[in-house]
């Protein structure tokens, strides 16, 4: 989907204002001064990109990593996935860390991004109840996929880390750390070094 939506937004067309893609379809987002048939229009458009061709999967998103602390008082979730899993928390954020993520889409909430990528061992269903609040930055799993809360939302994926990363802010030009497409690494840090990245 991401390499549709890069080649769709590469074709430049005049009525397009946003091109989004999610798990499994593409939002075409047309300025409203727009006369013509939107869905014949947006038919066309996609049609014609991929008869065109895709661009390479390489040409999509960017190399990004996110530094994560896996302390138990960031990934409060560690403990029991550690039962759940039958893994010592630390095997945990080691097979986390290790994997290569590739961002599927953005949503749920503005910069909340869902990666692929993660090894099969961790895969666990969402939590039974879900949090009323999940703190900014933390790094969870759920499925086959990890996320990161970009702001205190709630969520009922099992959190595993956390990242000194602002994910989102409205105030920068890209409001987003992380677009569909980026692949992402997680890079291990300790405890002591957190706060020097804010």
């Amino acid at each position: 989907m991401q390499r549709l939506a890069l080649a769709v937004h590469e074709a430049h067309s005049q009525w397009v204002r946003d091109v989004v893609p999610a798990l499994g379809g593409l939002a075409l987002h047309f300025d409203p001064a727009f006369e013509g048939n939107v869905p014949d229009a947006a038919a066309e458009l996609v049609t014609r990109c991929i008869k065109e061709g895709l661009p390479s999967s390489k040409a999509v998103g960017r190399d990004v990593e996110v530094p994560v602390c896996y302390d138990i008082e960031f990934g409060f979730d560690l403990a029991e996935l550690s039962h759940k899993l039958k893994l010592p928390p630390e095997e945990i954020a080691r097979r986390h860390a290790a994997g290569t993520y590739r961002v599927l889409m953005v949503g749920f909430a503005p910069g909340h991004p869902y990666m692929s990528g993660l090894d099969a061992a961790l895969a666990v269903p969402r939590r039974a109840t879900p949090r009323a609040v999940v703190p900014a930055g933390s790094v969870a799993i759920a499925n086959e996929q990890s996320v990161i809360y970009p702001y205190a939302i709630s969520g009922g994926w099992s959190v595993v880390g956390r990242t000194p990363l602002q994910v989102f802010n409205a105030h920068r030009p890209e409001p987003s750390l992380l677009q569909a497409g980026d692949r992402v690494r997680f890079r291990p840090i300790p405890r002591e070094d957190f706060g020097n990245w804010a």
